[in-house]
């Protein structure tokens, strides 16, 4: 037996999870249960964070007022949001180990929020143009 066919025999443990990567699940979430998180998981989580909550009410002013600036806060705000909460190293280790699902729906959600404050808030076309 070779090493080139030893270093392969012995990559998969290399690779899986350890207690490295639990430390990751330790800091990201620390009622993690051990089940792995799916997408509408991640949604339900994210979705209840304060700063969410904060600006689904932001984004409830901006379709009440239909204002354009507020709108634009909005947008801005949910941008933010989106891009801290799923940027970092620690994500994709914590995703990889599975304490953390993936944020393709909340990114979604979030698209869609903003798709419809956008032109829910664009100023009307004047009659007779």
């Amino acid at each position: 037996m070779g090493p080139i066919r030893r270093g392969l025999i012995l990559l998969p443990l290399l690779v899986a999870p350890s207690a490295g990567m639990a430390e990751v699940c330790e800091q990201q979430r620390p009622g993690w249960d051990g089940a792995p998180v799916s997408a509408f998981g991640e949604l339900v989580f994210l979705m209840q964070t304060p700063v969410v909550l904060a600006l689904i009410l932001a984004t409830a002013l901006a379709f009440r007022l239909r204002n354009q600036w507020v709108g634009l806060a909005v947008v801005v705000g949910w941008s933010t949001v989106t891009y801290f909460m799923n940027s970092g190293t620690t994500n994709a280790a914590a995703i990889t180990e599975g304490c953390i699902g993936s944020p393709t729906l909340f990114i979604g959600v979030v698209f869609a929020l903003c798709i419809g404050i956008v032109l829910y808030t664009a100023p009307l076309p004047k009659r007779g143009e």
